[in-house]
C-alpha cells in the first residue's frame, strides 16, 4: 500500500530458476511495486529501501501464467506469502535455450478479476537455466562470506546487519579473486564450456535484487540465485529437518545425475558440515570442496578436526582465491 492510502501498482519478481530438457522448475513472487531504488545515495534512502525490502505487500492466493517461447503455457497459483513454484513435467525444453542454456520465458497475472494497475503490461521476464550439453561439471557456491564480505562470523553478527541496511549492492565488496575464479570455472578445463553456477544462501528471498545487482555489477557468471522464505516464529525448522539451502543442493544433485560438481563455501558457519553430509551422499557427483578460510580461529580449528583424514572427496581450505585456482587448474577444473 502506498502513501495515503494510495494502491501501488502490481509487480512479479521471476527468481531465476533451474531445469532439465523435460523439467520447468521455476519460483518467484507477486508483490505490490514498493519503487526500490537500489542506486539511491543517502543515509535516509538506505533506511528506506531496506524497510521496503523487507515490509512486502505481497498477492496471495492468485493465479499467474508462465508463456514460454514456443506458445505453450502453464498456470498456476501463488501461495499465501505471494510466491509461486512451477514444478513441471514438460518436454523439449532445451531447443527453447541460447548457447549458455537459459532459457527464456512471460509470466503473468492470470485474474481478469484482478482490479488493479498491473507494470509492463503485466508482461514479465523470467529466465531458466538448462545446463549446456557441453558442460564439463557445475559449481555451486554460498555467498555469504564466500564471495561477498557480509561478517557473518562477527560477534552477535553486526556486521552482517551493517552490511545489508547501510550499504548499496553496488558498494559491496566482493572477496578478492572471487570474480575471476568463478568465471575461470565458469569456462571450465577447454576454456570455451558453459559450465552452470548455482549460488545458494541462507538470505530471504527479499534480497533477491540485491544479490543480483551485486553480483551482476561485480562480473560474477550469471547463475540461478537460490534463497530461502523469511521465516515466521511458528514455523521454525524442526529438530533434524535439513536447512533449505542444503535441501537446494541435494535438488540441484538429483536434477543433474550425470553432472559433477564443485561445492564452494566458507568455514565460518554450517558449509563445511553440509558440504561433508553431501558429498557422503553422492561420493560421485562431488569432484571437489572448497573453503574458504575465515579470521575465526575457533572455527578454523573444527573444520580441520572435521576434515582429518576424510577421503571421500578432495577438499581445500582455501587463504584466497589464488590457492583455488592453482589447485583447479592442477585439477584440470580450468584451463
Amino acid at each position: 500500500m502506498g502513501l495515503f492510502g494510495k494502491k501501488d501498482k502490481l509487480q512479479i519478481i521471476a527468481f531465476q530458476g533451474y531445469g532439465a530438457d523435460s523439467h520447468f522448475y521455476a519460483r518467484g513472487r507477486a508483490l505490490e511495486d514498493e519503487e526500490i531504488d537500489l542506486s539511491k545515495k543517502g543515509f535516509f534512502n538506505l533506511i528506506w529501501n531496506s524497510y521496503k525490502r523487507f515490509e512486502t505487500d505481497e498477492i496471495r492466493n492468485t493465479p499467474v501464467r508462465v508463456k514460454l517461447s514456443d506458445g505453450r503455457v502453464l498456470v498456476g497459483k501463488t501461495d499465501a506469502r505471494g510466491y509461486y513454484l512451477f514444478d513441471e513435467s514438460i518436454e523439449n525444453l532445451r531447443p527453447l535455450t541460447n548457447g549458455e542454456g537459459w532459457l527464456q520465458y512471460e509470466v503473468s497475472y492470470d485474474d481478469h478479476a484482478l482490479r488493479r494497475e498491473i507494470l509492463h503490461q503485466n508482461r514479465f521476464p523470467g529466465e531458466l537455466l538448462i545446463p549446456s550439453a557441453t558442460a564439463e561439471f557445475g559449481v555451486i557456491s554460498d555467498i555469504d562470506d564466500t564471495i561477498l564480505h557480509t561478517g557473518v562470523v562477527s560477534s552477535l553478527k553486526w556486521k552482517v546487519v551493517v552490511n545489508t541496511l547501510f550499504k548499496r549492492p553496488g558498494k559491496r565488496t566482493p572477496l578478492k579473486g572471487a570474480s575471476e575464479l568463478y568465471n575461470l570455472l565458469h569456462r571450465g578445463g577447454s576454456g570455451t564450456a558453459a559450465n552452470p553456477i548455482f549460488y545458494v544462501s541462507h538470505s530471504p528471498w527479499n534480497l533477491y535484487r540485491y544479490l543480483e545487482l551485486f553480483l551482476q555489477k561485480n562480473n560474477f557468471p550469471k547463475g540461478p540465485i537460490l534463497l530461502r522464505n523469511f521465516p515466521k516464529l511458528e514455523s521454525l525448522r524442526s529438530v533434524g529437518e535439513k536447512p533449505q539451502k542444503q535441501k537446494e543442493i541435494l535438488n540441484i544433485l538429483k536434477t543433474y545425475p550425470k553432472l559433477k560438481f564443485i561445492l564452494i563455501g566458507d568455514s565460518g558457519e554450517h558449509d563445511a558440515d553440509i558440504y561433508k553430509e553431501i558429498a557422503e551422499l553422492y561420493p560421485e557427483q562431488i569432484s571437489a570442496i572448497y573453503l574458504r578460510s575465515v579470521a575465526h580461529k575457533g572455527k578454523m580449528e573444527r573444520v580441520r578436526g572435521l576434515f582429518k583424514a576424510y577421503e571421500t572427496t578432495p577438499v581445500l581450505l582455501v587463504e584466497n582465491s589464488e590457492s583455488a585456482i592453482a589447485h583447479a587448474k592442477e585439477n584440470g577444473f580450468i584451463k
